[in-house]
Parts: C-alpha cells; structure tokens; sequence
C-alpha cells in the first residue's frame, strides 16, 4: 500500500473543524470503552488502518481486554460485550453501511432499549465522526502510526 497524501498537512484550515468536532463528541459523556468499541468497529468495516491502530491502542491503555478487540469483528457470535455495547455496535454497523442497511428498525429499537435519546443522538455523532476520520484515512492510505516516519527529534 502506498500513502496517497496527507490531508491533515496539505488542508490543515478544512480538516481542525473534523478534528475539533471529534475531540467535541468525546467529551459526550457516552463510556470511553464504548466510544473505542464503537471507532474501532467503523474502522474496521472501513478499512481504516490509521484509525484501526489508534483506537485500538487508545482501548488498550484505557483497559479494554485483547480478547474484546480481537472478537469485535465477531461481537454477534461472542457474549463478551454488554447488551449496550451490543446495541451500540449494531447502530454503528447500520449507520456505517447505511447505503445497504437503511439504519433498519430492528438496530434503532435495540439502541432505544439502552440509550436516552440525549445517548441516542450522542452514539450517532461518534459514530459519524468515526466514519468521516475513515473516510480521511483510507482514502488518502494514511499509514498505521507505526508505519509513519518519525519527526527528527
């Protein structure tokens, strides 16, 4: 894979609106846990190695077990996550494939069973911030962190 460019240097006035709506909708009060299970899901339906690495090492630091991140592209067939953080990975799947999805009914009730509508609205803003970060990144093939060179010290 070959990094195309790097948005975040060339349009730098555009992109710290995104940036700052992402640090915004982590301060909503919704569990960091859930917040990283939720960008890490995204990213990994989109394909998003940049974010990918970065929330999961961000879940890591914060707790969060190997043995969830590693079934979370497998969370239906696990019973490692709570009915919440299973409503909110059903929401984020509808809404990240919402041109084959539609955000069906069936995903809306179950986060209707486990979130305020203040929740609701919340988990919707992460989840399309989430996306619009993956949009960034796997378009442009923004390499892991690790994979990017570092800055002369």
């Amino acid at each position: 894979m070959t990094a195309r460019l790097n948005a975040y240097a060339i349009a730098p006035e555009l992109v710290k609106p995104l940036i700052e709506f992402g640090t915004t909708v982590q301060k909503t009060g919704l569990e960091h846990s859930l917040m990283e299970l939720v960008k890490i899901r995204a990213s990994q339906i989109n394909g998003c190695a940049v974010c990918l690495d970065m929330h999961v090492r961000d879940a890591r630091r914060h707790g969060e077990s190997e043995e969830r991140i590693f079934m979370l592209d497998a969370w239906r067939e696990t019973g490692l996550y709570t009915p919440r953080e299973r409503a909110a990975l059903a929401w984020t799947e509808a809404l990240t494939r919402l041109s084959e999805t539609r955000a069906p009914d069936e995903d809306y009730a179950l986060v209707k069973a486990e979130f305020t509508e203040e929740e609701q609205v919340k988990l919707t803003l992460v989840i399309a911030a989430i996306n619009s970060f993956n949009r960034i990144g796997a378009g442009f093939r923004i390499p892991p962190l690790s994979e990017q060179p570092r800055a002369a010290a």
